[in-house]
């Protein structure tokens, strides 16, 4: 572990497809975790999962063995979130499950003329109603604001469209560009490094995505670790992005 962390101070490590993939925890992801903690080596945790508000997903990270607190914790929903307030938004319309609209319980929502179109993952709830619902808001001038742009996800049961399809298909079609509050976000990146107090060439981000993760950690001078699980594929070391390290997996913190 001294040896690979010599050149950080601090982690800013993904849980989708580096702690967990769906329900099932990699293997050593609780150990690294614990570990980190017992050398009282900094972390936080920044997903771009938007299935969940940030209380659900403390719960069940929790729940299957992990050592998190709340304000270690980043999600998209979150910040999203944030961002409405920033600018205080009375209505949005939520592409988003139920869980995730916890987030923005200080707001209405507007299915016909909102000021904001916030977007996230729904799964098969993306119809083509609920869509074209949003495009009409978007040509009345309500703003778009995409919790990321990934373009898919694994699980234990294979890729799945992410949110990012459907968010470059609103922008097409209403002509508008994307506010995009998540990972690789500078903005969303930015407020872990300030919340860790440390300059960004003494931080590590452990993702799993070469794209969102690595070259958008790059990008701001901190260091993108690679681990490959999760939606790691091998064409990804083949794609002109280099990460700093590449991991089997967040167990290599401790091997």
């Amino acid at each position: 572990m001294t040896d690979l962390l010599s050149t950080v101070d601090g982690l800013l490590i993904d849980i989708d497809g580096v702690l967990m993939l769906g329900e099932e925890v990699i293997p050593g992801a609780v150990e690294a975790i614990t570990a980190l903690r017992a050398r009282r080596i900094p972390f936080r945790f920044m997903t771009n999962t938007t299935i969940y508000c940030r209380y659900t997903l403390l719960d069940r990270v929790r729940a299957l063995g992990f050592d998190i607190e709340l304000d270690e914790l980043y999600t998209a929903t979150y910040v999203a979130a944030n961002y409405l307030r920033e600018r205080k938004a009375g209505t949005y319309y939520p592409l988003l499950l139920p869980d995730a609209q916890l987030e923005f319980d200080d707001m209405e929502i507007d299915e016909i003329n909102p000021e904001y179109v916030v977007v996230g993952d729904m799964g098969p709830g993306f119809t083509f109603t609920r869509l074209n619902r949003a495009f009409r808001a978007l040509m009345e001038g309500a703003e778009l604001v995409a919790l990321h742009k990934k373009r898919h996800w694994r699980t234990s049961d294979g890729l799945f469209l992410d949110a990012g399809p459907f968010v470059i298909a609103l922008e097409y079609a209403a002509n508008v560009n994307a506010t995009v509050v998540g990972k690789p976000s500078t903005e969303y990146l930015q407020m872990a490094l300030d919340d860790l107090d440390l300059p960004a060439v003494r931080v590590a981000m452990i993702g799993d995505d070469v794209e969102i993760d690595v070259k958008g950690a790059q990008a701001m001078g901190i260091q993108g670790w690679l681990v490959k699980t999760g939606r790691f594929r091998r064409s990804d070391l083949g794609r002109g992005i280099w990460p700093d390290r590449t991991l089997e997996s967040i167990a290599d913190l401790t091997a």
